[in-house]
């Protein structure tokens, strides 16, 4: 019997993205459950922790985007061989997530004349240092985050890369080849590249 999977995030690409392509290119039939802020507020207390996104499988709650997409990578085949190889995968992820939160923070700063410091001080300091590092890792793995081969991270790092995008506004990997090689090979992956041409528009 096929599992009841469901998704639920914001009508957004966000945190759930990596979540999206994982389980289009691993053929998982699933319910993108979409929701808007008022609905989430209704909502909230019933999740675990009181965020999203949460993957449901057959009535089992998961959250915390990274955990999800590890759990989705073991089942598809795209995790470490043993620890080592497991914690190249998180170490490269977790680098990806370092700098997603330092984007998020000058992002949705309130105070503008604090925004602008710390928006220029990711954008001139932590993004091309982070970027630049990671687009050498991606040369010494032939192509890839870890291991020389496909993992969830690589797809961790395509989509996250989309909401990345969003905030500062330009292609994070427009001067970093491997990196921009990297997403390319994700996004034309048959079943990922259907899901991008027609996924619904958003902005983040």
């Amino acid at each position: 019997m096929e599992s009841k999977c469901k998704l639920t995030y914001f009508d957004a690409m966000g945190t759930a993205e990596p979540i999206r392509y994982l389980l289009y290119h691993g053929k998982i039939k699933f319910e993108d459950n979409r929701v808007d802020f008022q609905t989430w507020q209704s909502m909230k207390t019933s999740t675990p922790f009181g965020q999203m996104p949460v993957l449901e499988i057959d009535g089992k709650k998961m959250h915390q985007s990274i955990a999800i997409c590890r759990y989705l990578g073991k089942k598809l085949a795209l995790a470490g061989e043993n620890d080592w190889e497991s914690a190249q995968i998180d170490m490269a992820v977790d680098t990806v997530l370092d700098l997603r939160i330092k984007l998020s923070e000058f992002y949705w700063e309130s105070d503008e004349t604090v925004k602008q410091r710390k928006k220029a001080t990711v954008l001139n300091e932590t993004l091309p240092f982070v970027l630049e590092r990671l687009n050498g890792l991606v040369k010494e793995n032939g192509g890839y985050l870890a291991l020389g081969k496909l993992t969830w991270g690589d797809f961790f790092f395509a989509g996250i890369s989309e909401y990345m995008n969003c905030v500062t506004q330009f292609d994070i990997t427009k001067d970093y080849p491997n990196l921009a090689a990297l997403k390319k090979k994700i996004c034309e992956l048959p079943d990922v590249k259907d899901w991008i041409s027609r996924r619904p528009v958003s902005q983040l």
